[in-house]
């Protein structure tokens, strides 16, 4: 007759940080965070049984992916939650924000060989080297969409009107860009897309456009490129890096309640 399997006396704290290599802290915060629900003793003190064990593996696999807490705790205390569709959510993520690095990477190196340039250059020239740097990476990375959205004439004039700012025109450019950004984190902080704030923020954007495409062109076609923002990640990534989560798609719908207004 088998013998009955001897039940393991459950672990404590340190015990399991010791066995796990995760630090007794973070077994406290795990705990703060649902993701973990140890007994308790006699003395008070917090032990760990052979589910709890299996819990933690389990939260230390997702981790190693990189998941986020927060999404960890969710996924341990619902039972209808799927890991498998959060794991392909972030993998999708992940390849997102693969390819916002290599465009980053590109940029940089773009940046590099710009300045290697114009190192001795004459300040006029070194500024032309700028802008054409400028309208170059912007070719290599959304031209050949742009035109065939666009058509060839749109792009090509908005170049040229790019190579002919003077440099104060081209100074004030960059920093309306800039200021845009600043716009929409205070109007996402009122979060109401039809506030004052965002409505100057979609002036703003406005007139930033303006700037490339120059005078009279279609709403609608203003209208289709901000919508065509959410679905592209490079542009999702360029605002809400800049200004949190979701930040595109309030750009967007400003500008959207600014037009039907």
């Amino acid at each position: 007759m088998q013998k009955p399997r001897a039940t393991r006396a459950p672990r404590t704290v340190g015990q399991l940080a010791e066995q796990s290599g995760v630090s007794a802290r973070t077994l406290r915060y795990y705990e703060d965070l649902g993701i973990l629900s140890p007994q308790r003793g006699p003395n008070g003190y917090r032990l760990y049984g052979p589910r709890d064990e299996r819990r933690l593996a389990q939260v230390m696999a997702m981790r190693a992916c990189g998941l986020p807490l927060a999404t960890i705790a969710r996924l341990v205390q619902d039972p209808s939650a799927s890991v498998s569709e959060a794991l392909h959510d972030h993998l999708r993520t992940l390849r997102a924000q693969e390819r916002s690095l290599e465009v980053a990477m590109q940029r940089t190196q773009a940046a590099i060989d710009a300045l290697e340039r114009i190192d001795g250059m004459k300040t006029e020239d070194a500024f032309e080297e700028l802008k054409r740097q400028g309208l170059e990476g912007f070719e290599r990375e959304f031209g050949q969409e742009a035109r065939q959205r666009y058509g060839d004439d749109v792009i090509e004039g908005a170049n040229a009107r790019m190579m002919a700012l003077t440099k104060d025109e081209w100074d004030a450019k960059e920093l309306l860009e800039e200021s845009i950004k600043v716009q929409l984190r205070l109007a996402m902080a009122t979060g109401d897309a039809a506030s004052p704030e965002a409505q100057e923020l979609a002036r703003m954007h406005e007139r930033w456009i303006g700037i490339h495409w120059g005078p009279g062109y279609a709403e609608e076609a203003y209208l289709g490129l901000v919508r065509g923002y959410l679905d592209d990640p490079r542009f999702v990534s360029y605002y809400d890096d800049a200004c949190g989560e979701g930040a595109t798609a309030f750009l967007a719908q400003a500008v959207e309640t600014q037009h039907t207004a």
